[in-house]
Order: C-alpha cells, then sequence, then structure tokens
C-alpha cells in the first residue's frame, strides 16, 4: 500500500479546517488490504465490490459483462461459444472456493481474461468466416495456454485447465451440447442455450441453471461438504475478530459488557421459546428421499 495515503489523511484533515469547497469529494479505489490508515477508512463512506457467491451469478455476472448491441450483432455460432466461454471462466473462478480440491495454487482469474478470450474470439472467426469451420484447436490454445493457462504454474491445473476446453470446445457445442462434466445417470443437465437475442440467454441462465451443485464442475457431490465447513468456520473467525476486546466496566456501577450480553442472551432464549421449537431431525430426515439428500 502506498505510504502517500499517510500524508494524505492528514492533508484531508487540514482541508476539513480550512473551509474548502463544499461540492469537493476524493475517490481512492483499491484491492484488498490491511495497510490502509484506519483514519482515512473512518472518514471515507466505504464500497466494495466482490464476485457473487455461486455459478448462476457468476455466469450472469459474466454475461451480462458484454453490452446487448455487442452481442445481438454476432452470428449464432459467436453468441453459442461466448456463452460456453462464460462458463469456462465461471467454473475457473469458482473451483477456487474448493481449496486444494479446486486448483492446487489460488490462481488470480478476472474478467479481464474473460474479455480478451473474447476479443481472440471474435478476431479467430472473422478470419475465418470464408471457411465456415471453427478453428477450435487455435482456441483451445490460446484460452487455455495464454489468456487463462498465463495464470496457472502447476502441471496438474493445466491438464484440468485444457480437459475442461476439451469437454466444451467443439463442434457439438454449436449443437446445444452439455456444458456441465461427467454427469451421466446424475439427473442434472445444463445445455448450451439455443441461439438468440440476448434477453433468452439471460432468462435461461435465470431460469435452465440447477442449483449450486459440485457436479457443475465435475466434481463429487461431497466436495461441498469440506467447503461448507470452511465457510463456517471462516465466518465464526471473522465473529470472533470484530467482537470487542475489553469487557470493561461502565460507569456509575452499571453492567459490564458482558453481563449485558448474557442477560440480551437468556432474553432472546426466553423470547424465542428456543426449547420448544428445536427441528425434529429424525421427523425431517424420514421425510427425505435418498435422491433429496445432499451434504447440507
Amino acid at each position: 500500500m502506498p505510504g502517500f495515503l499517510i500524508d494524505l489523511e492528514k492533508r484531508l484533515d487540514a482541508f476539513a479546517l480550512e473551509g474548502s469547497n463544499p461540492t469537493f469529494r476524493l475517490f481512492v479505489s483499491s484491492d484488498p488490504a490491511t495497510s490502509i490508515p484506519i483514519g482515512l477508512l473512518e472518514k471515507s463512506i466505504k464500497l466494495t465490490n466482490e464476485p457473487p457467491m455461486g455459478v448462476k451469478q457468476n455466469l450472469k455476472r459474466a454475461f451480462t459483462f458484454f453490452n446487448k448491441e455487442d452481442i445481438e450483432e454476432k452470428e449464432g455460432r459467436v453468441k453459442s461459444i461466448l456463452f460456453a466461454l462464460c462458463y469456462f471462466h465461471t467454473v475457473m473462478s469458482e473451483r477456487r472456493k474448493f481449496g486444494p480440491k479446486g486448483w492446487n495454487m489460488k490462481y488470480p482469474f478476472n474478467m479481464g481474461d474473460l474479455r480478451d478470450s473474447s476479443t481472440i474470439l471474435n478476431n479467430y472467426l472473422e478470419n475465418n468466416a470464408s471457411s465456415g469451420k471453427v478453428p477450435w484447436d487455435d482456441l483451445k490454445y490460446l484460452f487455455g495456454e495464454i489468456m487463462y493457462g498465463g495464470h496457472i504454474v502447476d502441471d496438474w491445473d493445466r491438464i484440468l485447465c485444457a480437459a475442461y476446453l476439451d469437454s466444451i470446445m467443439q463442434d457439438s457445442l454449436l449443437d446445444e451440447a452439455e456444458l456441465f462434466p461427467y454427469i451421466e445417470g446424475k439427473n442434472i443437465t445444463f445445455r448450451c442455450p439455443p441461439q438468440g437475442p440476448y434477453e433468452k440467454y439471460i432468462e435461461y441462465i435465470e431460469t435452465e441453471c440447477p442449483p449450486e451443485t459440485p457436479l457443475a464442475f465435475g466434481m463429487h457431490p461431497n466436495a461441498e461438504i469440506d467447503f461448507r465447513t470452511t465457510q463456517c468456520l471462516e465466518l465464526f473467525r471473522q465473529l470472533q475478530e470484530i467482537q470487542p476486546k475489553d469487557g470493561g466496566a461502565a460507569g456509575g456501577g452499571g453492567m459490564t459488557l458482558e453481563e449485558k450480553i448474557k442477560e440480551f442472551m437468556l432474553r432472546v432464549a426466553d423470547e424465542a421459546q428456543l426449547d420448544s421449537n428445536k427441528l425434529n431431525i429424525d421427523d425431517i430426515a424420514g421425510k427425505l428421499s435418498e435422491d433429496g439428500r445432499t451434504p447440507y
């Protein structure tokens, strides 16, 4: 983090006292960092832009990254390949949440990779428009070895990336091919949508994308157990970090902070009648079919 931020904080304090223009605003952007001065953060209105969770939301974000006008003017095969490219980007990004089961290292895949890959796609298909053939091998090499593969340093991760592209980037993609890998007999499917207008692709993602499942990545459903466990531990770790570190005694003989928390929790437990509202786990388990059982 640049060292000038400490000086910036002092200058802003001086500007506030010197009667600066009331319309003056300062915008500062940054990647996640722990070295930003606390005083600067306290004076700021903070906005964060984080990628959404889940295949559906990430796929929708990837596809809507492109303007409607840009999509509408493309020919049908370009639309299909671009949709598959958005799915590929989603898979590459979302696998990171599974930790070592997803990738051996945490790679910084981003929207710039998707943007540049779409530019390559347009250029290659324009140059090969007369032949009518899609240069699948060239596209797979550029996507898997240069654009996304440029981030990958592990040999096994590179093989996995190539396997995804081999599964997706083929002639059957233009005939609404299956996108989820290794789902034979799993009673789940997500195919490339038929070629159509921009709104139809958005509607297809909203209505046809299955619920969140590791099967979308070619992984066993049990992979979700470890992911959810890690997610839970991280949540409680963050809660511990933000809780008060020192209860301290309140002035005037009042209760300490810990005593107030205990009183509040007792009141919540009494009003919510937690003991009488406990879920009957055995009854719920008896109503579930074998197909309905998930890691949840």
